[in-house]
């Protein structure tokens, strides 16, 4: 069930065969469809197929390239569409100084109308920008500049058919936007976009067709239509090192969170599947309160909401788990410090290993000062691998990026444990968060030189 957040189903190009177009998409599994409408009359007519069919919702502005031919009074009529409840966001808008194909001023005038507009109707706004071919990005600058002028605080909205560089990509994400990926991502050239893909936080990434037009590989050089949105999907998953089906999931809470189509779950997953691996949701304490960490934007973790009003019991885990070898993994880890509940962790993998489970624990290593003893060898025959936080290489560096409630004591009792825990012969990997200003090699050393493997973790970060 993926999903277009970007599609033109009312364009020309699919004048003889729009049903059918769309019929493929539903066929492939795409839950939504939002086609944009870049003037008004392709606007009601994209209104018009969003209350035809369920998948397909609406969106309407003025295309940078339409800007010319509109004036006060026909940007004013977009309003009243805006009240039905399919349409569900003010775009495409912006600035477009490549083609220039509408007058720089006129652009800027009528996005900064659409920009107002969203604001006014509380409704997300879909950008369009695209720099000069050669030169300086004077959109990019100027759609900045105007943000900053029109806006006060974060901008619900997606930056379509994303292209830009890493920067710039986290500028628009600090801002509030939601950047969406077309069928370029696809291309084997486009190593530079595809390190953004890799780059940027989970909560913030969609994927477009923008048909028809981009279509991805395999089908470069055809009209692109929204199920080959699916194409996309799988090269995005790959560059992620994700499934197809963990990105789906991600995927759809966005746009859902991001429209306001679903609210959270009453209660959160406390059994939760990625990557073939069944993670463990124990508790949402924990003795850090990482800068880095999604328990501080809310909680959702790659499309699962994980929020606990009541900690779960170890049988109401056990079941939860059914049998154990349909996973690769069962991992302790969930939305907190799963240590903390040191005797749960221990009842479960024990009645999960009597059943064949691979067991990985997931710890910040603190587990001396919550428990004022060496725990580890409670573990041994329950846990086979151990995966550590380590996050430093100083501890000036581990209180600053990860705020432990025992101050300074909390990084020397890490290394003990990741010590202690390759005497007693488990698998220890320390990881690390590529954090801005942190010296990775530095702490890559210090895991080696304590005995583990080291993994570094893609800094998905917002801000």
């Amino acid at each position: 069930m993926f999903l277009d957040s970007h599609c033109h189903l009312v364009s020309s190009a699919f004048a003889h065969d729009r049903e059918e177009v769309i019929s493929r998409a539903i066929e492939a599994g795409l839950h939504y469809m939002l086609t944009v409408g870049t003037n008004l009359e392709s606007a009601r007519k994209s209104l018009e197929l969003a209350e035809k069919y369920n998948s397909v919702y609406a969106a309407a502005a003025v295309h940078p390239h339409d800007t010319d031919s509109v004036d006060e009074e026909g940007i004013e009529d977009f309003r009243p569409l805006f009240e039905h409840p399919k349409m569900l966001a003010v775009g495409e808008t912006g600035l477009d100084f490549y083609y220039d194909h509408s007058a720089r001023d006129q652009q800027e005038r009528v996005f900064r109308f659409f920009l107002r507009l969203a604001g006014e109707l509380d409704k997300p706004v879909i950008i369009h920008i695209r720099d000069p071919k050669d030169g300086p990005p004077l959109a990019q600058e100027r759609f900045l500049g105007i943000l900053d002028e029109e806006t006060e605080g974060p901008v619900r909205g997606i930056m379509h058919c994303f292209t830009g560089t890493l920067d710039f990509a986290l500028e628009c994400i600090r801002r509030g936007f939601h950047l969406s990926f077309p069928g370029v991502v696809t291309f084997p050239k486009a190593e530079a976009l595809q390190h953004v893909v890799r780059k940027i936080p989970y909560e913030r990434l969609l994927i477009e067709s923008d048909c028809p037009y981009l279509a991805p590989v395999p089908k470069r050089g055809k009209r692109n239509e929204p199920a080959f949105v699916t194409f996309t999907a799988s090269a995005v998953a790959a560059l992620r090192g994700i499934t197809p089906v963990d990105l789906d999931r991600i995927l759809l809470h966005n746009f859902e969170s991001l429209f306001r189509l679903k609210k959270h779950p009453e209660r959160g997953e406390i059994a939760y599947e990625i990557r073939g691996n069944l993670y463990l949701n124990i508790t949402n304490r924990c003795t850090c309160n990482c800068s880095f960490c999604d328990r501080t934007r809310g909680a959702m973790v790659s499309g699962y909401y994980l929020g606990l009003e009541n900690e779960p019991e170890a049988a109401e885990l056990i079941n939860a788990v059914g049998d154990p070898k349909r996973y690769g993994q069962i991992v302790f880890c969930g939305y907190g410090e799963p240590m903390v509940r040191l005797d749960v962790v221990k009842e479960v993998a024990r009645r999960l290993k009597q059943q064949g489970a691979k067991i990985r624990l997931n710890t910040n290593g603190h587990t001396e000062l919550i428990h004022g003893r060496d725990i580890l060898p409670e573990l041994v025959g329950l846990v086979d691998q151990i995966s550590v936080s380590l996050n430093a290489a100083t501890p000036e560096d581990y209180t600053r990026y990860c705020l432990p409630d025992f101050g300074a004591e909390a990084f020397e009792a890490t290394k003990r444990f990741i010590t202690r825990a390759v005497e007693l012969d488990f698998e220890v990997t320390a990881t690390a968060v590529e954090l801005p200003g942190l010296d990775i090699e530095a702490v890559r050393k210090l895991a080696e030189s304590l005995g583990a493997e080291f993994r570094l973790r893609y800094y998905n970060v917002v801000g």
